[in-house]
């Protein structure tokens, strides 16, 4: 490699991460038959689980700090580049139907904005004052939180966004594939899962996505389970926006109270198609009205909610 290079430096950096490992034992991969290549993806797959187990009480304690952040109105928001960034805007955009959160509750930003999602847009990862500029059009607050995802943990516009977050008082969380990652470091909470080389040389979307997107799947749902958004392991604030949401509601509030048909019919239509509510009604015997106020006073706590009613009774 020539010093003269002026990439020198970066090929240099990049051949010290463990995502960008060569593995020789695979150069003659493309000579394989599919079916053992098929069979070398699914045993590389299997290291990615184990790798986020390690990690597993740094991702409890970055849960709990987004959690606390949130019930008092905080937002969580993801900045990535590449797949990263299309990992944290798809477990955004999924919140909504399955917790019924407002869209501006949780939000994805990607480097290069929403045509970056199936356009590379050249550049854009090494910006951090695109971060910045993204950061500032959503007037952060303390209660907010950022979460940097960069399989490398070096993406400067990963880093740019957790560094001008916790500048601003947000909570802040870097999620790398790597080890003592700047990312990490830039963070409150680093959170670095090593799952190893990949199949193909620094290809990133394979391994380093999985696991992205098992501990994206973890900040996600175990906040909403401790916002309260389900009921045991029923996603009791399910938006029914179409068919077949609107038979997993009364699914739902079937698994819950084990009422007819019938009833769960008149609990809907006296609730307006809550399923939260509905069930409040199903259980407690109390009429619509009642079952919203019981929620509004628990902050959506099903639960909370239940045990008033029931003690009311």
């Amino acid at each position: 490699m020539s010093s003269t290079s002026p990439y020198g430096a970066l090929r240099a950096e990049l051949e010290s991460l463990t995502t960008e490992a060569f593995r020789p034992e695979l150069s003659e991969i493309d000579r394989l038959p599919t079916l053992e290549i098929a069979r070398l993806m699914n045993a590389e797959d299997t290291a990615v689980p184990a790798a986020v187990a390690e990690r597993l009480p740094q991702i409890a304690a970055a849960i709990d700090a987004v959690a606390a952040r949130m019930a008092r109105g905080g937002r969580l928001i993801y900045a990535g580049a590449g797949t990263a960034g299309r990992l944290g805007v798809l477990d955004a955009s999924e919140c909504p139907p399955t917790f019924n959160t407002d869209p501006a509750q949780v939000v994805g930003l990607i480097a290069g904005g929403p045509q970056a999602m199936v356009t590379s847009v050249e550049g854009a990862e090494d910006s951090r004052e695109l971060a910045v500029e993204a950061l500032d059009a959503l007037k952060l607050t303390p209660d907010d939180t950022v979460v940097g995802i960069s399989a490398s943990g070096r993406t400067p516009y990963a880093i740019g966004a957790v560094e001008h977050a916790r500048a601003l008082g947000a909570l802040t969380i870097g999620l790398a594939c790597n080890k003592d990652s700047a990312l990490a470091a830039a963070a409150e909470h680093g959170i670095e899962i090593v799952a190893g080389p990949e199949l193909l040389t620094g290809s990133t979307r394979l391994k380093a996505g999985t696991a992205q997107k098992l501990v994206l799947n973890m900040l996600s749902t175990i906040t909403m389970i401790r916002l309260g958004k389900t009921y045991g392991n029923l996603m009791v604030d399910v938006r029914a926006s179409n068919e077949k949401l609107r038979a997993r509601s009364r699914r739902i509030v079937a698994l819950a109270t084990g009422a007819p048909d019938e009833e769960i019919e008149k609990a809907l239509a006296a609730t307006d198609g809550e399923v939260k509510n509905a069930i409040l009604v199903l259980l407690t015997g109390t009429d619509g009205t009642t079952a919203g106020r019981l929620l509004a006073q628990t902050d959506g706590h099903l639960r909370a909610a239940l045990e008033r009613g029931r003690s009311r009774a």
